[in-house]
């Protein structure tokens, strides 16, 4: 199906799959497109792409992911669009091994094929090194991997709202305040979607771009079967343990997290595996970071079954914002019939899968709902 450019387009979610597909639908003449989302304050307090900083890295064991990582890394270098959202400290990537079969291991000749500028860190005094001298570390004994200077970190709310911004002045519309409760459909197609207050948004095409929320918003799409000082330190990944940690942010603040199959507690001690000094100092707040997985790890980015008028753009997989300048051009070619014939096979919403995500690790747990925060915690002023 070809859209003409003049056709209305509804994108429900304005994270980072949903404001980087407009935006580039945008960019590439289309002149209806209208975001819908649920909460009041844009980007969301909640949102996965809302939050102090997220890893950028083009350190993967899937080429294409890489290839794509280092194309919008050159874009994040961009300062007159993205002022100083991306900062590049560089990544110290852990959890390689003698037999050269992990997960780092295979990202690391993936960087160095695509000229990324590495440094090998055979064992501890080589980690150490990586750091300034000033700043205490962990012996990281029995440890190697390597450092991709090639990366950082991205401050994942001021790019969701800079591009936000971006998407207002090539004059896409923005709808908050409004939960999407039903997608309208009229023999087997989709000609819109219905909130809850009734009000009605006739579209074309619709484009669910809800994150962890699509499956439990839409059941009757029956997703559930598819889908320290603060002096340049680098962020620390490792692969083997799935424990990453950022530099110190411009208040101090030092965010850690377990990119895995997932945990509902986190355990103090992963941290002095990397700064010992943060053992004496006591977390100043946690959040949950709502991951929408894939079986394989890998996006979905498809037309909905049978209906070429739904498309899901969704299955982040816990590593999607580092693509925010150029994750929506993926939708944008599905939606003009241009993406590569292999990747739409590789992001369709119904695929076969047959392999896990191997850069996580671990059995997911069993989440304790009572052990949540409340609303109250997901506004930065928490950290104040």
């Amino acid at each position: 199906m070809i859209l003409p450019k003049n056709e209305k387009i509804v994108i429900v979610g304005a994270g980072c799959f949903g404001v980087s597909t407009a935006y580039h639908l945008l960019q590439r003449g289309y002149t209806d497109v209208t975001i819908i989302d649920r909460s009041t304050t844009l980007p969301a307090p909640d949102a996965a792409s809302n939050d102090i900083n997220r890893i950028v890295r083009s350190s993967y064991a899937d080429k294409f992911y890489a290839e794509l990582a280092r194309d919008a890394i050159s874009l994040w270098k961009d300062h007159k669009k993205w002022g100083n959202t991306y900062q590049e400290s560089g990544v110290i990537v852990l959890g390689s091994s003698d037999l050269g079969e992990t997960y780092t291991d295979e990202s690391y000749k993936n960087d160095i094929a695509l000229g990324a500028v590495v440094e090998p860190l055979n064992d501890g005094d080589a980690i150490r090194s990586a750091f300034p001298a000033q700043v205490p570390t962990a012996a990281f004994d029995q440890c190697s991997g390597y450092l991709n200077r090639t990366g950082g970190w991205a401050n994942a709310g001021q790019g969701t709202s800079l591009l936000t911004d971006e998407v207002k002045a090539l004059k896409g519309k923005f709808i908050s305040g409004q939960v999407v409760s039903k997608i309208l459909r009229e023999n087997g197609r989709t000609t819109g979607v219905q909130c809850n207050d009734g009000t009605v948004f006739n579209a074309a095409l619709v484009i669910i771009a809800a994150g962890s929320w699509t499956p439990s918003a839409f059941p009757e799409l029956d997703l559930g079967v598819f889908v320290l000082p603060r002096v340049n330190c680098p962020v620390v990944l490792d692969f083997s343990s799935g424990f990453y940690i950022f530099p110190p942010n411009e208040r101090n603040v030092v965010k850690m997290a377990i990119h895995s199959a997932g945990y509902a507690h986190f355990d103090e001690a992963n941290a002095t595996n990397v700064y010992p000094d943060l053992a004496e100092k006591p977390f100043i707040g946690t959040r949950l970071c709502w991951y929408n997985d894939s079986p394989d790890g890998d996006w979905v980015i498809g037309h909905y079954p049978k209906d070429d008028s739904l498309i899901l753009a969704t299955g982040d997989s816990g590593h999607a914002f580092k693509f925010l300048p150029v994750i929506g051009r993926l939708v944008a070619d599905l939606v003009e019939d241009k993406l590569d014939p292999e990747l739409v096979a590789k992001f369709a919403v119904g695929r076969k899968t047959s392999k896990v995500d191997s850069s996580r690790s671990g059995q997911v747990l069993t989440l304790d709902l009572n052990g949540l925060y409340g609303p109250a915690d997901l506004h930065p002023g928490t950290f104040a």
